[in-house]
């Protein structure tokens, strides 16, 4: 029997990057695809994948995808433009309709097992523990384009049979994450060897996992179709932001100090927020069976 053949969209950001070394692991053939051919080919898993390059600001509603991406069996869609900007309107105005075309057209086309990334600011400004049936309240222009780009497919999935994973991610960390995020440049400053890092005043509760960890988890979910719908993508273990900073910087040998409530808090996240593992645990329970 041949492998199973993975197309992953988004291949060269910060998660691609961490979900195509995650499937090197797998008995499963990979096609990856990115805008940037060039771009691709700096990275060391690129001889082990098959790449086909696509711009999303070039779609056609003519072509088939599913034929153009070699008939994939499963499709991890990672690709999502303008990040970290998350209050602009060019998430729903543009993303959204584009992102949802090209699904449609590659399930349309065949697809049958669709696994999409979604972000934990769907849930809103709620506090405390988060589950998936909870209603979605998204407070900011990407997270309403998440949310309504998962209403679309769930729509779709009743007219076409394909199985839909929607893995909502929340926060994360690691090497070649956006240089603005927290951890980046946090350990800019410690490679500075700066005394102080100006930060808010850390005392947000907020649930972490780092990159490997969520790569791991959104290819677990791919691979298997025991648990559908959404997904948190999460560690389940509230932990205060100024914590983890002071850990972090400890194994990291540093003795920086922390300037807590430079900054004010964001206000598009909610103060104390983090994940139910209820149903990324049963992932977990059935990849370990199988």
């Amino acid at each position: 029997m041949s492998a199973v053949k993975v197309l992953v969209t988004g291949a060269t950001g910060f998660i691609g990057n961490y979900v195509i070394h995650e499937l090197l692991k797998h008995n499963v053939e990979i096609i990856a695809t990115a805008r940037s051919k060039e771009h691709a080919s700096g990275n060391d898993w690129f001889q082990h994948v098959q790449f086909i390059s696509f711009d999303f600001t070039n779609f056609n509603a003519s072509e088939n995808y599913f034929e153009y991406f070699n008939k994939p069996d499963i499709v991890i869609h990672l690709a999502w433009q303008g990040l970290p900007n998350y209050k602009s309107d060019f998430h729903l105005t543009e993303n959204l309709p584009r992102q949802f075309a090209f699904l449609q057209n590659i399930i349309k086309h065949g697809l049958k097992s669709l696994t999409v990334t979604g972000t934990c600011f769907e849930y809103g400004m709620k506090q405390g523990i988060l589950s998936e049936d909870m209603d979605t309240e998204p407070a900011n222009p990407y997270a309403k384009a998440k949310d309504e780009l998962r209403k679309q497919l769930t729509e779709l999935k009743k007219q076409n049979d394909f199985s839909f994973k929607w893995v909502r991610l929340f926060y994360m960390y690691g090497k070649g994450q956006n240089p603005n995020s927290l951890f980046s440049q946090l350990d800019r400053a410690i490679e500075n060897k700066d005394e102080i890092f100006n930060m808010s005043g850390g005392e947000q509760i907020r649930d972490f996992l780092p990159v490997e960890k969520v790569a791991e988890n959104i290819v677990s979910i791919a691979l298997q179709n025991n648990v559908e719908g959404i997904i948190n993508c999460c560690s389940g273990t509230p932990v205060r932001i100024k914590d983890l900073v002071k850990e972090y910087a400890e194994s990291k040998n540093s003795s920086i100090k922390f300037n807590l409530g430079y900054y004010p808090y964001p206000d598009y996240e909610p103060m104390e927020f983090w994940g139910s593992t209820e149903k990324l645990n049963k992932v977990k329970a059935y990849s370990q069976h199988h």
